[in-house]
């Protein structure tokens, strides 16, 4: 399976940190995010591409030019106003490579402590497109500003809300995914179909309605860099090999 990590924002929230550098570049306990996600998947994937933009296209060469099976994809966007969203992103890459095969999708900005041998068990046991899943607890925490996700007891997708004001459950999607051959295809019937498209999780709800979408409910540390909060508070961490 080949993994394509999302690279391709301008962290617009993190200037002027991110104004000539890109947030999955920036450096937590040592070494870039990008690195700390690369080293949890490696060893599980065949082939990782990183999908950035025009702007900081050379960075991510740069970064890649000692790396084996690395491919950088140019979005062609040069600004956050044209920048073409998540979804945009999946479905550029897959148009460009004429790619026809499962995918693991992770956004460039997430530290995952996810066992990814059991997140790969789980895939091959539903047999269905899978996310990961991390379950905050409190509902409060997710309002206005994560994915909201609700299973049933075979941990199938039931509902997804994007950064609800209003919360059904506690159990957020993480921007990792593992998709399906044939929901990989269906990725071009959603564009066709659906307008506004940008988060991830706006297909997340299209495969909920069309296909089998499982949760994959995981425990150990998660981190979403959203902010320069959240980075100084993941700088701060005496451990940051996940």
């Amino acid at each position: 399976m080949d993994v394509l990590i999302l690279a391709a924002g301008y962290a617009t929230r993190l200037y002027p940190l991110t104004l000539d550098i890109p947030k999955p570049l920036l450096d937590i306990g040592g070494k870039p995010i990008l690195d700390h996600i690369i080293d949890k998947i490696k060893d599980k994937v065949d082939k990782v591409h990183v999908i950035t933009n025009n702007k900081f296209y050379s960075h991510f060469l740069e970064w890649a030019k000692d790396k084996e099976n690395v491919n950088i994809v140019n979005d062609q966007t040069l600004t956050n106003e044209d920048r073409l969203g998540a979804i945009g992103d999946i479905h550029y890459f897959i148009k460009k490579n004429n790619f026809d095969d499962e995918l693991m999708v992770i956004a460039g900005d997430n530290l995952l402590g996810l066992d990814f041998d059991k997140f790969f068990r789980f895939f091959r046991e539903k047999d269905s497109s899978i996310l990961a899943i991390y379950d905050l607890i409190e509902k409060e925490k997710l309002a206005n500003k994560f994915g909201v996700v609700e299973l049933d007891d075979e941990c199938k997708v039931i509902g997804f809300e994007e950064k609800p004001p209003q919360p059904k459950t506690s159990l957020t999607a993480t921007a990792c995914y593992m998709f399906k051959q044939k929901d990989v295809a269906l990725l071009e019937k959603c564009v066709r179909e659906q307008e506004k498209l940008d988060n991830t999780g706006d297909f997340i709800k299209f495969l909920a309605s069309n296909s089998n979408v499982y949760g994959f409910v995981f425990d150990e540390v998660w981190y979403d860099i959203g902010s320069k909060e959240d980075l100084a508070k993941v700088r701060e961490l005496k451990d940051c090999d996940l």
